[in-house]
């Protein structure tokens, strides 16, 4: 599959851009340290600064590899690290991309999620040949739900005992959007902008 790597997107609110390695304190600060943050992940909270600077100098290398998504999230007012998103595994055969995200607690509720993972959702349909994103929450996770619906995304149904994170085996609720959805809503889009019907 032809690959984009980590391109910088612009949205109203948000640039989303490649880490630095200069980015780990910021991520260390505003969530990678935070139990609240990382409850319904499969990381623990970051120990130190010192893992986070890990966990950012290794993502740093991969940006080589045009299969490698993984974006800061920065808000453009202020410049302020709040969050990353990314492709955590592509299934080749399948041609589908699977979803994460994770944003700090002080962002929480105020669009911010859902205007990144938008953003990701057209980079990945405009410039790859992908055509399924998924992603999915531990349904204790309700805001994750929201996150998803809000950006087309269809409910798809829940595994019982199918995933785990920090709290332990957990159920996971799974979403998707396709291609041709992505296409047609996009369509309607255009058309209510155009003054149309």
């Amino acid at each position: 599959m032809k690959h984009a790597g980590t391109e910088k997107i612009k949205t109203d609110r948000l640039l989303l851009r490649k880490f630095k390695k200069r980015d780990a304190p910021a991520m260390y600060r505003n969530w990678a340290s935070d139990e609240m943050v990382t409850r319904f992940l499969m990381w623990p909270p970051h120990s130190s600064p010192r893992e986070t600077r890990k966990i950012v100098r290794g993502w740093a290398g991969h940006y080589d590899h045009r299969d490698w998504y993984q974006w800061a999230i920065v808000l453009r007012e202020g410049e302020i690290l709040v969050g990353s998103i990314g492709v955590n595994r592509f299934l080749e055969r399948t041609r589908t991309a699977q979803i994460g995200y994770c944003i700090g607690r002080q962002w929480w509720h105020r669009g911010i999620t859902s205007e990144a993972l938008s953003a990701v959702i057209a980079y990945l349909f405009e410039r790859t040949p992908v055509q399924r994103i998924a992603a999915w929450h531990d349904p204790r996770n309700p805001h994750s739900g929201a996150v998803m619906r809000k950006c087309g995304m269809t409910y798809e149904g829940l595994l019982r005992k199918a995933d785990w994170n920090n709290q332990g085996i957990c159920d996971a609720c799974h979403y998707s959007i396709l291609r041709d959805e992505y296409e047609e809503r996009r369509e309607r889009e255009t058309e209510v902008g155009r003054g149309c019907c």
